[in-house]
């Protein structure tokens, strides 16, 4: 005799258990054809006929699409009407072989659930081509594009090579401040942090602002640059780097400026210059053959982006091919010059005396423009360069002054299609040459006394350097502005999302 009170739970019980769902990243990959999945993600696209309709589904985990076929029963139908680009939906089906061209497997569906609609008249992203500015106006929404989604799994895979390079070679990853009373660079050009109330800014006797009367008693910017402070922590750890938010204030519309980046900066004790380009050099070739190996369908895809967005420019104009291009700097040796050098080969170059330079070269001092550290890449050496002993009037005040006492211990990583990536340079360990150098470039002791007195107790030679990380961002996916390699861009008058 059936106890039908038991039936009715284990009915239930089956009705209620669920196909574990699979990201379409694996789906893709598998052979097991034949068994039955479930998969969730985003519409791209809807096509269909009287009897079966296809719908491309996207999760995000990879750049390809998985086709789910669904037949027209009188159900699916009245679903299908309300499935349109954009909507969120969860399949329940059999993962077949698929007849079809691009695909080895596809879903035959046989539940299929909106969990979330997309009005058309309201979603703004349909299957067609939207220009990057329009994307950057949605931003909130961007990263639902092919283009978007690829750059947010390169941007990943960049983050984490960066730590494991540095992991694996013993490097203790360290956190510096992102509200400072120090300017790192000398520029000036920092965004200021207080709590004073802006209607009753106190002032000094002499009008100034008091700042005693702020939150730290004193002025407070966001820092520029995590530099200083890793030095300090160098000089007991021996091998460290920061990886954090970099603010800059600086009035610039530019596609190669960002008021908010990141920045990966090492630095090391007991290394020199050389020992700070063999690690500028073998980190780069690092970070660029992990993306080879592990983004091949989103570089792919962003190099025929590329290809379509520039396939009306002259042959010269066009950008090198993308992949071509990352290949180019792992295969290649740095080739390592001075600043002097450097200077010579321009000087003499029919570039700069034929005058298509826009900024020519007349003499040594001059400060390199991107088109100068271009040219020695990709005309004159074909290779990445690496340029040393820069004049000291054009390089910050910490780096380490050479015996010639008008060059100092800088380098610079220069890359095809976008001059400098990197700079760095030995740090000045002499108490006294740093102490004058302050004092030349006007660089406050009162706020500087810390740095300053590292020199003092068991001072070593140490060195390091600044990585952009938008900017390697820019290399690797071949795009143009930076503002789209950053998920959400903070420029001058754009403070939205």
């Amino acid at each position: 005799m059936i106890n039908w009170v038991k039936f009715s739970f284990f009915a239930k019980f089956l009705n209620d258990v669920k196909v574990k769902r699979i990201e379409i990243n694996e789906l893709l990959k598998t052979t097991e054809a034949g068994r039955d999945i479930n998969v969730k993600g985003w519409v791209r696209t809807k096509r269909g006929s009287k009897n079966v309709a296809f719908i491309a589904l996207n999760d995000g985990s990879t750049i390809n699409n998985i086709q789910i076929v669904v037949e027209m029963t009188p159900e699916n139908e009245a679903l299908l009407e309300r499935i349109h680009t954009g909507a969120a939906l969860s399949v329940d089906g059999l993962l077949v072989e698929s007849t079809g061209s691009g695909q080895r497997v596809e879903v035959q569906c046989t539940r299929l659930e909106i969990l979330g609609e997309a009005n058309p008249g309201e979603y703004p992203l349909q299957p067609k081509k939207h220009s990057l500015e329009f994307l950057r106006e949605k931003a909130h929404l961007r990263y639902r594009t092919s283009t978007f989604s690829a750059i947010g799994r390169v941007r990943h895979a960049l983050i984490f090579a960066i730590h494991k390079f540095f992991n694996d070679r013993g490097f203790f990853n360290i956190h510096t401040p992102i509200i400072t009373g120090s300017d790192a660079e000398g520029a000036g050009e920092m965004f200021q942090v207080t709590t004073l109330d802006l209607k009753k800014i106190p002032r000094t006797e002499t009008g100034e602002v008091d700042f005693s009367q702020d939150f730290f008693g004193k002025a407070a910017n966001l820092t520029v640059s995590g530099q200083l402070e890793a030095e300090l922590a160098a000089l007991a750890l021996s091998k460290v780097y920061t990886f954090g938010p970099t603010f800059r204030a600086e009035n610039s519309n530019t596609s190669r400026h960002l008021a908010e980046f990141w920045m990966i900066e090492p630095e090391v004790a007991f290394n020199d210059i050389h020992d700070d380009m063999d690690l500028a050099e073998d980190m780069l070739k690092y970070v660029i053959g992990y993306a080879l190996e592990n983004c091949m369908d989103d570089l792919q895809f962003l190099s025929k982006r590329l290809l379509e967005e520039e396939k009306n420019k002259k042959e010269e104009e066009r950008s090198m091919e993308l992949i071509e291009k990352l290949r180019f700097v792992l295969e290649n040796p740095f080739e390592r010059i001075t600043y002097t050098e450097a200077i010579d080969i321009l000087k003499n170059s029919n570039a700069n005396k034929k005058k298509k330079f826009n900024y020519l070269i007349e003499g040594w001092g001059a400060d390199l423009q991107s088109e100068h550290e271009r040219y020695l890449v990709e005309k004159h050496f074909k290779k990445p360069v690496i340029l040393t002993d820069y004049p000291k009037e054009i390089k910050a005040f910490y780096m380490k002054q050479n015996d010639d006492g008008t060059t100092v211990r800088a380098m610079d990583v220069l890359f095809p299609q976008i001059g400098e990536i990197i700079g760095g340079s030995q740090r000045e360990e002499d108490y006294t040459k740093l102490a004058t150098r302050m004092q030349e470039m006007h660089i406050p002791f009162e706020t500087m006394w810390w740095y300053l007195e590292t020199r003092k107790f068991g001072s070593v030679p140490h060195a390091g350097f600044g990585l952009g990380f938008e900017r390697l961002m820019l290399f690797v996916t071949g795009m143009g502005n930076i503002r789209d390699v950053i998920p959400f861009p903070r420029t001058p008058l754009n403070l939205e999302f």
